[in-house]
């Protein structure tokens, strides 16, 4: 069974830091590319960031460029989120995705979700 569980949410003041990390299980993740979303209350699921298999193609939201900033560990089936400078507009609930395409994911479509971590920034 594929699991993707995702842990480091929590409340954070605007400008501050919180990295999250999303541990994936059931399979072998390391030829799928794995990226992040979230989603606010009433507003559409929006794509954040993600990274191909090999670490060598990386796309970030206009949103979060240059204050966010994702990773993976392959050895370990692990994907991060680094976030800094973080702001209130950052709060959502965010989602751990994996799926063989990152195209796919540009189109904030994935096979493969976990259930969410909620990210709360107050002001």
């Amino acid at each position: 069974q594929v699991k993707l569980v995702e842990s480091g949410g929590g409340l954070v003041q605007a400008g501050g830091s919180l990295r999250l990390s999303c541990a994936a299980s059931g399979r072998t993740f390391s030829t799928y590319a794995m990226g992040w979303f979230r989603q606010a209350p009433g507003k559409e699921r929006e794509f954040v960031a993600a990274l191909s298999w090999s670490a060598g193609t990386t796309y970030n939201a206009d949103s979060v460029k240059d204050r966010f900033t994702i990773s993976r560990d392959n050895r370990e089936n692990t994907v991060s989120l680094q976030m800094n400078s973080l702001k209130p507009e950052d709060t959502a609930v965010y989602y751990c995705a994996a799926d063989p395409s990152i195209a796919t994911m540009e189109q904030r479509r994935s096979q493969y979700w976990g259930q969410g971590t909620q990210v709360t920034v107050s002001s």
